[in-house]
């Protein structure tokens, strides 16, 4: 990581995808959808203001003797356009402006697919020290880019059912 993506404190991916908007929007907001590709269980409502959790276990890259349970609000949530909600905030605590990270999904129209744009933004206002900021971002990006390709492959099995 250089010093400037540390400094800059957030994540930018991007995917193509081959569906539309709406069915990308649906697995990436949808509690159900987001169990097979990314979380191991995730229970929230995809509506503004919704809390809930994310879980993982068997998906989990840190390997721990218990799950991985990330308390999460949304947000926004605009059919086929964005889904955001804030995540990783200190444990016991609600997830607000103040202390958590915002995800950001972002879906635009591309020939007969989605150009899906996830934004994690927020590291560098922890106050975390320069390690567990470069720890952080690493884990995340690489996190990302393998979350996305599951994204795009679970996406293209759901379409050809």
């Amino acid at each position: 990581m250089s010093v400037a993506e540390s400094e800059q404190g957030s994540i930018t991916k991007q995917i193509r995808i081959a569906a539309s908007p709406g069915v990308v929007y649906e697995v990436i907001s949808s509690p159900e959808h987001i169990a097979q590709w990314w979380t191991d269980a995730a229970d929230f409502e995809p509506t503004p203001g919704s809390t809930g959790v994310l879980v993982w276990s068997e998906r989990a890259t840190t390997k721990r003797d218990h799950d991985y349970v990330v308390r999460m609000t949304v947000v926004e949530a605009v059919p086929g356009e964005r889904f955001s909600f804030r995540w990783v905030s200190p444990e016991g605590e609600a997830p607000t402006e103040t202390n958590s990270m915002l995800v950001t999904f972002a879906l635009a129209p591309n020939g007969e697919g989605t150009l899906l744009t996830v934004t994690e933004q927020g590291m560098r206002e922890q106050g975390w020290e320069a390690a567990v900021l470069e720890e952080y971002y690493a884990s995340h990006e690489d996190g990302w880019t393998r979350h996305l390709a599951d994204l795009a492959t679970y996406v293209s099995q759901l379409v050809a059912r």
